[in-house]
């Protein structure tokens, strides 16, 4: 991708095009996505606005994001479920959300 064509790559890798110039780059930015496995970003005002990202990595996030909604329903205990009758599913549930609350915090940092 050059960057006389509106596009640039940015310190992350991802290729970013302006909202003004994105209809004259689009064919070459999805192929770029495609075939180059690259991520791209629509900005508009210098912020990203949108994202086009290899078919790839759309269904893997989708996916993981239902593994993650379904282990949060481990993290959680049923409303009728007395904890004091069940210690070892509130174990099991603490195990799952202190889990998910360590991999989130080392995501975000």
């Amino acid at each position: 991708m050059a960057a006389d064509q509106g596009i640039r790559i940015a310190d992350d890798g991802v290729a970013e095009v302006s909202m003004t110039d994105a209809r004259a780059n689009l064919t070459q930015l999805i192929r770029d996505v495609r075939y180059g496995g690259r991520s791209a970003a629509f900005t508009e005002r210098g912020r990203r606005s949108a994202y086009v990202v290899p078919s790839e990595f759309y269904e893997r996030a989708v996916r993981n994001e239902a593994i993650l909604e379904e282990l949060g329903g481990f993290a959680t205990l049923p409303p009728d479920l007395p904890p004091e009758d069940h210690p070892e599913v509130v174990q099991r549930a603490r195990i799952v959300y202190e889990a998910l609350d360590e991999a989130e915090q080392r995501v975000d940092s």
